[in-house]
């Protein structure tokens, strides 16, 4: 089973989903180069895309291991931590 999500981006094209930073809230990444990142808030009806630089992307997914580490969710750490791994 595949856990892959995308979203396509009105400008930039696909955007490939690194993690869940909070209900509602969610890190992409463009597809290839993964130089561009987002927040994209999916609340509403309407998906809105938030840009942030690469070093704001790095600290969500920072935060985000250190939430899943202090609550003991050692799969889910792993899974982020590799792609933390992969992308910064």
């Amino acid at each position: 089973m595949s856990t892959e999500i995308y979203i396509n981006h009105p400008n930039f094209g696909l955007l490939y989903r690194l993690c869940v930073i909070e209900k509602d809230r969610e890190l992409f990444t463009t597809l290839y180069a993964q130089r561009l990142f987002f927040r994209v808030n999916t609340e509403s009806k309407s998906t809105n895309f938030e840009p942030l630089t690469r070093t704001e992307a790095r600290l969500l997914m920072e935060n985000k291991l250190r939430n899943l580490r202090g609550n003991g969710n050692w799969e889910d750490y792993q899974n982020v931590n590799k792609l933390y791994e992969n992308t910064f």
